[in-house]
């Protein structure tokens, strides 16, 4: 008697995977070019999502989109190494409706991503390279660890007030505060208690540990910064008033590719350093700075703007200009943009800064 196969062959078709990544578990909505086939939850594993499409769609091209969040980049790298084409968006770029915004649940969201990928009404968000994200990783820790060690020396600060303990003349200034001789005094205060000694050298020792953490930090920077990836790059960067290495470093491992911006406004924008408008009819108006920015970068260029108009003549002659008509926070906005202005450049053109008095972009 005759056996009929039926060998499954999905060659030349479709299937998109809508994927909602949670820590345990992933909600996933599989979409060909007309149907909804199927919604299902599955472990947090690359590796088995490829599995189930490989064995219940043989032959297919594979499509699928998650959400930018706390699970990184390595789904990605990882889906993409198995034959699947995963792209990342933007939660606030997936096209929704208000009934979304008030009925949000993992299967509706997990289906909405899926459809807007068969649509091809999803963006992507720039993914770098592993490399430069591990040399971010790198730059992004100095970062914490100078939030902890401000942390550290406002409770040692805050210990001094509580019990009356004036700081000696010598120290102060706030250029004297942490010294390697600040920090022997903290240690030989005299407490009425040895409980009261034992709590000050506890946070003295954090406090000094995390001094030498973020030493090291910085040791391990400058040489990262000396190789060929970066090194070329980080002069032109420096080159420019308010710049220097640490966040010349900064700059280069969040972009990677000046490249990608197809002008140096499209680059302001993606660092967040323009205002928003709303224009209706006849009617614009323009108001504060933009609240969608990479709060890296922002923060980057904005300490390297304060910097630059105490170096740069003609940088402190636009602040003070601007000043006269908006708050010197406004005001620093507008220069920090001009820094981003000159950082396009000379990435993009690969020619250092060339100082003059007179410029005044």
């Amino acid at each position: 008697m005759p056996v009929q196969i039926n060998k499954l062959d999905f060659k030349g078709q479709n299937i998109y995977a809508g994927l909602d990544v949670h820590l345990k578990s992933w909600q996933v909505t599989l979409l060909n070019d007309q149907l909804t086939l199927k919604t299902f939850v599955m472990p947090p594993e690359p590796e088995v999502l490829s599995n189930y499409l490989q064995s219940n769609y043989p032959g297919a091209s594979y499509y699928s989109a998650y959400e930018a969040g706390f699970s990184g980049l390595w789904t990605h790298y990882r889906l993409c190494n198995l034959g699947v084409n995963n792209i990342v968006v933007n939660a606030a770029d997936i096209p929704g409706t208000q009934k979304d915004q008030f009925q949000k649940e993992d299967k509706r969201d997990s289906r909405k991503i899926a459809r807007s990928l068969r649509e091809g009404s999803l963006t992507a968000i720039y993914t770098p390279s592993e490399s430069t994200l591990n040399d971010r990783s790198l730059i992004r820790s100095r970062k914490a660890l100078v939030r902890d060690m401000i942390r550290f020396k406002l409770r040692i600060k805050s210990f001094l007030y509580f019990y009356g303990i004036q700081l000696p003349e010598q120290f102060k200034g706030s250029n004297k505060h942490w010294s390697k001789c600040f920090m022997t005094w903290l240690e030989a205060i005299p407490m009425k208690e040895p409980s009261g000694h034992l709590a000050l050298k506890a946070l003295v020792d954090e406090a000094r540990s995390q001094k030498e953490l973020l030493k090291n930090i910085i040791r391990e920077i400058k040489l990262l910064s000396e190789k060929n990836t970066y090194r070329d790059r980080i002069k032109l960067l420096c080159s420019i008033p308010g710049i220097a290495l640490i966040n010349a470093m900064f700059i280069l491992t969040e972009i990677e590719d000046v490249g990608r911006f197809q002008s140096a406004e499209r680059f302001a924008s993606f660092i967040g350093l323009i205002p928003m408008t709303h224009s209706s009819g006849s009617k614009e108006k323009v108001g504060e700075i933009t609240f969608r920015s990479h709060n890296y970068l922002r923060s980057a260029f904005v300490e390297s703007a304060w910097v630059a108009i105490r170096r740069d003549p003609a940088l402190l002659m636009a602040y003070q200009n601007l000043v006269k008509r908006m708050e010197p926070n406004n005001a620093i906005i507008r220069i920090a943009k001009k820094l981003a202005n000159r950082t396009y450049a000379v990435l993009k053109y690969n020619k250092p800064y060339e100082y003059n008095k007179t410029d005044n972009l």
